[in-house]
């Protein structure tokens, strides 16, 4: 009995070994700005649990870039040697690795989450960046209106920590332009009122983050995937729609990405709007649609917990790849757990041998007992 969720997918020179890919998750626990041990021991576990593809969170390419002082970063060749101790970690334990690139944009100097996400004070020298003057959330950093000197100051970061990504044995990058970070907030009329080149029309809305992904698919190996994560709308029926993620995914296309991951939201809406409501698998129509519209392999992500489900969304072809986050923290094992709960005893095999031997027979000793 097989799975289609357990079927390999190859895109460019890399072949993933089933659909089931960890989500990139901050964690904000890099007081250095590089992978530690804890990291090691977070990221490695998934890759035993039979994952076919594990994400490194969220890594900023500059040090403005961090949403918080604890967040990972690429610009320096101390957290490129890191980067690769922890990339060869998790080879050995069986996955290959993705990388998710980002800059925080407007959402950047702010504390961690379970202390608030509030605002905490700007060092000296540094400066919040933004498509305009107007802050993430009420009582946020009013950000400084990015000058084309700052957006080339940025694409070279981008560039730069691309290669650093390769020089550290990364298999995929994904270029993070979703939930409101710098990307996203020049994508969304929510946010960008500029009246020049980058703002207005949909084409100037999507200037900047376009120059940004062809100076990465510039510098990244011809033979290695590129993945954009997007919001695919912003809300219902305001802002970025799924008409504005058609237009964009088809550029993105052309200039040789080769994987979307289908989120949304990350806007602070006005009063009386409403993001999507959330439930089992609620942005999978948005991977569906992307998919069929553009021709291009998605990721779906969202309250994706049951393997049968994650098996409807491969096999009805809703997408190519399905996405776990918060479910991979309960349960590190998921993916193979997932192989016994679709195709039975013979899904041991798909545990690492030193698990799966004892586990089958486990499984077949307590079957002969019953």
């Amino acid at each position: 009995m097989g799975a289609a969720l357990f079927e390999p997918l190859t895109l460019r020179g890399l072949t993933v070994r089933n659909r089931i890919v960890v989500s990139p998750m901050q964690t904000y626990s890099a007081p250095d700005a590089e992978p530690t041990a804890w990291h090691t021991a977070h990221l490695t576990r998934f890759a035993l649990g039979g994952a076919g593809l594990v994400m490194v969170e969220a890594t900023a390419v500059t040090p403005d870039g961090r949403s918080t002082d604890q967040d990972l970063g690429l610009w320096s060749d101390q957290q490129t040697d890191a980067l690769a101790a922890l990339v060869g970690d998790m080879h050995e334990c069986g996955a290959p690795v993705g990388l998710q690139l980002q800059h925080a944009g407007r959402k950047a100097f702010t504390s961690p989450p379970w202390h608030g996400f509030s605002s905490v004070a700007i060092p000296a020298g540094e400066k919040v960046l933004g498509p305009d003057t107007r802050p993430a959330s009420e009582g946020g950093h009013s950000p400084h209106p990015m000058t084309q000197a700052d957006m080339d100051r940025l694409i070279s970061a981008y560039r730069d920590a691309a290669l650093r990504a390769n020089k550290a044995g990364v298999d995929l990058i994904e270029i993070h332009m979703a939930h409101g970070y710098l990307l996203h907030s020049f994508l969304s009329p929510l946010s960008n009122g500029r009246d020049d080149a980058y703002g207005g029309s949909l084409k100037g809305l999507m200037r900047f983050p376009m120059h940004v992904v062809e100076a990465v698919r510039s510098v990244w190996p011809s033979d290695k995937p590129l993945a954009c994560r997007i919001s695919s709308v912003d809300g219902v029926g305001i802002g970025w729609s799924i008409e504005d993620s058609r237009a964009l995914v088809a550029r993105l296309k052309q200039a040789g990405v080769d994987l979307i991951d289908c989120s949304s939201g990350g806007m602070v809406l006005p009063k009386k709007e409403m993001l999507l409501p959330r439930r089992a698998g609620f942005q999978v129509p948005f991977a569906a649609d992307l998919r069929r519209s553009a021709g291009i392999a998605t990721m779906a992500v969202g309250l994706i917990t049951d393997p049968r489900h994650a098996e409807e969304i491969i096999v009805e072809g809703q997408a190519d790849l399905v996405a776990l986050g918060r479910q991979m923290l309960a349960d590190p094992n998921w993916a193979v757990g997932a192989a016994t709960a679709l195709m039975g005893q013979s899904g041991y095999a798909r545990w690492p041998r030193p698990f799966g031997w004892w586990l089958d027979r486990r499984s077949r000793s307590s079957h002969i007992a019953g």
